[in-house]
């Protein structure tokens, strides 16, 4: 990769760096990935139980039955790779969902790396010659397939072959939005991972930026709504490249692109916005790491922008996206005017992640949001995942000491209500003085 990553100090099992952030806000990418998958899935075999019995095998089962498993999951991943080149666009769609599942659920990189060249060459018809659902569904194989390899000449290979479809797909004004959004995903997270040149780091990014950049004619708001969950996946793939772009670069892109992602902030679309907020305050984060004292020429504005967002209660909004903008922008305020983060803590296994930067929430949503469930998998066993946060080599614990470490139902049940206790306590004193002003 271009360049080390941003904190790469560990801390407590994670890496740790001057503040952390709220919870992560979700894409639009989402509900558009269940829209793209959901003809797929009705021809779903039995992967997903396979899976799942797998996985809790992993927690602590018998060593057997586990390696059973595996080599039953190996088969059925075999027919599915086969099934990539069949010639029902059904078929092939229901195998790329399948692939999707099991690379997400697990951790398989001897078997990818012995049929990487079968992968490039079906990934490469299904983004040339499909439709829609499958080249979303193409895009987001591929990003799997560069977490599951991680850094190397492989990865770098198969991200190098595939670069100009990705980009051709996303560039395609008549191309589906779903596959133009996965596209984006894909190219951001494939080169932040197996891009070794600084080129295709500056090539990515221009392509991402020229995206993006064509909401901001006026604010956003004139652009399709079809099209604000590509603006916005677009957004935070380009925000996940600037995590590792050169310094030299960071003031340059800062002083073009903000005039744009404050435009951005009035976009009719909740993502949209609290995509851009996290963006602006990332671009300051890393542009303090080269200026302590840096100020924006209109920070009268910026603020102005951001204290509206913060306090917005338009009822005309949802309730829940204007409590979610809220605590977004608060916290984009509080950072810009110079505070400091909060710390987010995500506790997996035996292990706790800090993540305490801008930088560091815009990598960790990146990686959840084609993980998904599996984020905790990885984090555990994964050598890419725990090399970027910083969690050190992969523990090793044999089934009695996981098993000695797990929570009985009645105990999480103890521990459940002595925290309800506790906040009921907490909120009616503070509901005793609302009563006293009032």
């Amino acid at each position: 990769m271009p360049r080390a990553r941003k904190g790469s100090a560990p801390r407590k099992g994670g890496q740790r760096r001057r503040g952390g952030a709220r919870s992560s806000a979700q894409a639009d990418s989402g509900s558009s990935e269940d829209e793209a998958a959901s003809e797929a899935r009705s021809t779903t075999s039995d992967c997903p139980s396979l899976l799942s019995t797998a996985a809790e095998d992993s927690l602590g089962g018998d060593a057997v039955d586990e390696q059973g498993q595996q080599e039953d999951l190996e088969e059925k991943l075999k027919e599915y790779v086969d099934c990539l080149t069949d010639k029902s666009a059904k078929t092939r769609q229901g195998a790329l969902e399948n692939l999707r599942l099991a690379l997400a659920s697990r951790l398989l990189p001897d078997f990818l790396l012995e049929r990487s060249l079968t992968l490039a060459d079906a990934l490469e018809k299904c983004l040339k010659k499909g439709k829609g659902e499958e080249q979303a569904l193409a895009a987001a194989v591929l990003g799997l397939l560069c977490v599951q390899l991680g850094p190397g000449p492989k990865s770098e290979e198969l991200f190098h072959s595939l670069q100009p479809l990705l980009v051709s797909v996303l560039s395609d004004g008549t191309a589906s939005p779903s596959a133009r959004l996965h596209c984006a995903s894909a190219l951001g997270l494939g080169c932040y991972v197996a891009a070794a040149d600084v080129q295709d780091l500056v090539s990515c990014l221009t392509c991402l930026e020229g995206v993006f950049s064509r909401s901001c004619g006026a604010g956003g708001s004139t652009a399709p709504a079809s099209l604000h969950g590509l603006f916005c996946a677009t957004l935070q793939a380009w925000a996940l490249l600037l995590t590792i772009c050169p310094s030299t670069h960071i003031s340059h892109i800062l002083d073009r692109q903000l005039p744009r992602l404050l435009q951005l902030l009035s976009s009719e679309t909740v993502n949209l916005r609290i995509a851009a907020g996290e963006t602006i305050a990332l671009l300051f984060e890393l542009a303090r790491d080269l200026e302590e004292d840096l100020i924006y020429e209109d920070m009268d504005a910026l603020y102005s922008a951001l204290r509206a967002l913060a306090t917005d209660s338009n009822k005309h909004r949802a309730k829940a996206d204007r409590r979610r903008q809220r605590s977004t922008f608060r916290a984009v305020l509080h950072f810009v005017e110079g505070g400091e983060c909060e710390e987010e803590t995500v506790r997996f296994g035996l292990e706790v992640l800090y993540v305490d930067s801008w930088a560091r929430r815009r990598i960790y949503a990146a990686f959840k949001a084609v993980l998904g469930s599996g984020m905790h998998h990885h984090l555990q066993n994964n050598e890419l995942l725990r090399d970027i946060f910083g969690l050190g080599p992969v523990l090793v614990l044999d089934a009695t000491a996981l098993k000695a470490c797990k929570i009985s139902r009645f105990e999480k049940h103890l521990c459940n209500a002595a925290a309800f206790k506790a906040r009921t306590k907490a909120r009616s004193r503070v509901r005793d003085k609302r009563a006293d002003i009032l």
